[in-house]
């Protein structure tokens, strides 16, 4: 297998260097090596919308602060920080399942947009994509905390792209629940753990929402929830369910990131295991449980 981080920088560079009105077509040229994430959508998507939606910087705003957050990242290095992060997350995670489908993966590192509040604020510049095989998207706002732990957002992705390859689980929209969501978040988060110890847990989510027991029970209740249209409010949160049109459910942004890890290291503590050995475990088993370890009703599993 292969991995191609893309040479983002250059082409971000480009952008930021062209006339406005050039900027979106090098924008969808920029993310073409990623067109292949949506070829289960008919007649393609736009690519310039596709970057907005994923908090991509825009085109004709805050090019300066754009500018100097590219100049943040090629100093950190970011790219080969990234390579080798996957690199030794991919090594982990086939040797603790020696079966486990690596795909050929192709990598795009953006710079999202400072002047959107919620990025920048609530999800604290981060939002990352490896939900489809072959395929991680990160988008980053340079702060210290994404910096410092830029080597786990990377394999936290790596986690999702091989839990749903070819021979794992499969991801269903019309019946996959919010527990398998929470599940896949719980067991990324923890493998990221394992690899780079405290970075490994997705900053956004408070200390105070990791140890409410409140927000474990809440979420509990809504595992065998389907849709994807209401997965924004029982794993992102309230703030983001709003920004993405859904209907809050009253929990805090990444709750269920926090319950997701509980219920991980209830089962790893039961069982015995690792989060990287269970890249490919079943959502229900894990909750079959880890519920009960944490006196939760194992009837909210489905």
């Amino acid at each position: 297998m292969t991995i191609s981080v893309i040479d983002s920088a250059a082409g971000m560079n480009r952008i930021l260097s062209a006339h406005p009105e050039e900027r979106a077509d090098l924008i969808r040229d920029l993310w073409a090596p990623m067109a292949g994430m949506y070829h289960f959508i008919p007649g393609g998507v736009d690519l310039a919308a596709v970057h907005e939606q994923n908090f991509g910087f825009r085109p004709d705003s805050a090019i300066e602060d754009v500018r100097a957050g590219l100049d943040t990242l090629v100093e950190a290095d970011a790219w080969g920080r990234i390579q080798r992060a996957l690199e030794a997350g991919v090594a982990a995670l086939a040797a603790a399942d020696p079966d486990v489908t690596v795909p050929d993966l192709t990598v795009l590192l953006i710079l999202g947009d400072p002047t959107n509040r919620h990025f920048v604020d609530e999800v604290q510049g981060l939002s990352g994509f490896g939900g489809i095989s072959g395929y991680i998207a990160l988008t980053v706002w340079p702060s210290a905390r994404v910096l410092e732990r830029l080597d786990a957002i990377a394999v936290h992705e790596l986690h999702h792209n091989l839990r749903y390859s070819p021979g794992g689980v499969v991801w269903d929209p019309r019946t996959v629940t919010v527990g398998e969501h929470v599940i896949a978040e719980g067991l990324a988060d923890v493998f990221a753990a394992e690899l780079y110890g405290d970075a490994g847990h997705t900053h956004f989510v408070s200390e105070e929402t990791r140890s409410d027991d409140a927000v474990l029970a809440k979420v509990a209740g809504g595992l065998g929830v389907t849709g994807m249209a209401d997965f924004a409010a029982w794993v992102l949160g309230d703030t983001s369910a709003r920004l993405f049109g859904a209907t809050p459910v009253g929990l805090p942004t990444g709750a269920g990131y926090a319950a997701g890890a509980r219920l991980v290291r209830a089962y790893l503590e039961a069982t015995g295991t690792t989060a990287a050995r269970s890249v490919r475990t079943p959502a229900a088993e894990i909750l079959n449980i880890a519920l009960p370890r944490l006196g939760l009703a194992a009837g909210t599993a489905r």
